[in-house]
């Protein structure tokens, strides 16, 4: 249940568990008396400039004021997944991102989709997280931007459930053909994929939030 006053003819004002949040023709431009978000975003391309980054870059600038988006830049550095190094002390690279994603409030995945199926250093990340648990309960978003996709995507969400990462419905989302859909100057053009940007991001607030 929620209260909501019209704010002139441009909105409404949703006052929901102590926290505000303004809806501007149907759209989320939220902001929110809660303590700031900390958002760690993981692109599953290690490639400068790839779709995935321009998608990515594209949430951080329509999230509201007080959330904060950071993108985890050590994918290539993680070693191979070695239980015998999965210690109490494992590599600093490890420890690094177990801390990372610890810290984080919300987890945001932005992935190409590699031979049917999830790019491997994407998958080597998540596997050094299945002994310590840092996706357990962890609001999640799950973004697959690639030229078809539905395979990786299909995949990582049976991962993402393997160690029990909080992936709201909405807060799914496949973008397929991703190149015809951001310029090369890295900007997202296309309408629709914007406007599902917008409910994957207030999926993961609201997940967040609710935690």
């Amino acid at each position: 249940m929620h209260s909501s006053v019209k704010l002139w003819s441009k909105g409404t004002l949703i006052i929901k568990a102590g926290l505000i949040f303004y809806y501007f023709a149907g759209q989320y431009n939220g902001v929110m008396t809660k303590t700031p978000i900390h958002i760690l975003a993981i692109s599953g391309s290690l490639r400068k400039s790839s779709s995935n980054g321009a998608i990515i870059n594209a949430i951080t600038a329509m999230a509201p004021a007080n959330v904060k988006v950071t993108l985890y830049d050590g994918l290539a550095d993680l070693p191979l997944f070695d239980p015998g190094l999965d210690t109490e002390d494992p590599p600093i690279v490890v420890t690094d991102l177990r801390e990372q994603l610890k810290q984080a409030d919300g987890i945001l995945i932005c992935t190409p989709e590699y031979a049917f199926g999830i790019p491997a250093a994407l998958k080597n990340a998540l596997e050094w997280t299945v002994s310590s648990g840092e996706f357990v309960d962890k609001p999640t978003a799950l973004i697959t931007a690639s030229s078809q996709g539905q395979h990786g995507h299909a995949a990582l969400q049976l991962v993402l459930g393997a160690i029990s990462a909080k992936l709201p419905d909405e807060a799914k989302l496949l973008i397929p053909f991703v190149r015809t859909k951001v310029n090369p100057d890295g900007s997202v053009t296309d309408a629709g994929v914007l406007a599902s940007l917008k409910i994957v991001l207030r999926a993961l607030i609201d997940a967040i939030n609710q935690s």
